[in-house]
């Protein structure tokens, strides 16, 4: 087996420096955990992950459930009830429950934003670099202007024309999104399509679609895994943002940005319904932050010491 130099570790041995062979994953590893902030935000994140998967059985209620008798209860530690641990809402409804459900809705739905959003943009930023010309000048204008826009604003727009649900949302959060993903694979495209390795494979024959997703594509995606992870945490902030202006998902979906705009109006006298689900999406925006630098740094070779 051939090592390769860039991931071998200099070891001093009977007066003479040998070279010892590292695994990839393994000096990722090395230097992405160097990083506590990195680490800090992937733990949150496996917790977010595993509370999103097993949401149904660590709830202490049903979501949707309301309790008459237990409206705008305070948290447990404010001389609430032990059974509503975060206090309920205006309807009586378990805050704890709902924020727990809203995490399994605001991640998969983040996550299918992404996956959308950088699958079309990796084709159409390929196409745009390895064909280039008035192709890649009509890519980029479309691009160009959509950027022009503010994100939010453009999906605004496009909810109000598709309208208001959480399938629509997500849509248009993939639309705003795609600008992004396109010029990022499009750069990268554009450094990698004049290698030896891509003119080689050009030269025994392969074939356009073999050269752009697997030759070229491979050499492409550490700034997209990091686009990726940062695009995750915009998605968790604009599909707050439309639950918040009620574009998004619709009551009484336990969403976090539909939860703060119902209980807007009890800011003053019941903090603790608008404080928990604007705090789960701070800290959930934040760990995105945190791992995406994490992977910038352990991805970009330039970063390494």
């Amino acid at each position: 087996m051939s090592e390769n130099p860039a991931s071998a570790a200099p070891v001093e041995k009977l007066g003479q420096t040998e070279f010892v062979y590292i695994h990839p994953f393994w000096e990722f590893w090395n230097y992405f955990r160097s990083s506590k902030g990195a680490l800090a935000g992937l733990v949150f994140i496996f917790a977010a992950i595993l509370v999103a998967v097993f949401a149904p059985f660590i709830v202490p209620h049903h979501p949707f459930e309301q309790y008459r008798d237990a409206l705008l209860v305070p948290p447990v530690w404010e001389s609430g009830n032990s059974s509503f641990i975060l206090g309920t809402d205006d309807l009586g409804r378990d805050i704890l429950s709902r924020i727990i459900y809203g995490t399994r809705i605001s991640l998969s739905i983040s996550l299918m934003v992404v996956i959308l959003s950088l699958a079309t943009g990796v084709v159409i930023g390929l196409i745009a670099g390895y064909f280039r010309g008035m192709i890649e000048m009509l890519i980029m204008r479309l691009m160009d202007i959509m950027l022009a826009l503010p994100s939010l604003l453009l999906a605004i727009a496009i909810v109000a024309v598709l309208g208001p649900s959480l399938v629509n949302a997500a849509l248009a959060i993939s639309i705003v999104s795609l600008p992004h993903y396109v010029r990022l694979t499009r750069a990268a495209t554009i450094g990698e399509v004049n290698r030896d390795y891509v003119i080689s494979s050009r030269v025994s024959g392969a074939g356009v679609f073999r050269i752009m997703f697997i030759t070229i594509l491979p050499n492409c995606w550490a700034p997209l895994i990091v686009q990726s992870t940062l695009g995750i945490s915009n998605a968790i902030l604009d599909l707050a943002a439309l639950g918040f202006l009620g574009l998004g998902a619709q009551p009484p979906t336990p969403e976090w940005g539909t939860m703060l705009s119902n209980a807007l109006q009890f800011l003053q006298r019941a903090w603790w319904v608008v404080t928990f689900p604007g705090l789960i999406i701070l800290l959930s925006v934040l760990a995105f932050n945190l791992m995406g630098d994490g992977l910038r740094d352990a991805l970009d070779p330039k970063l390494k010491k």
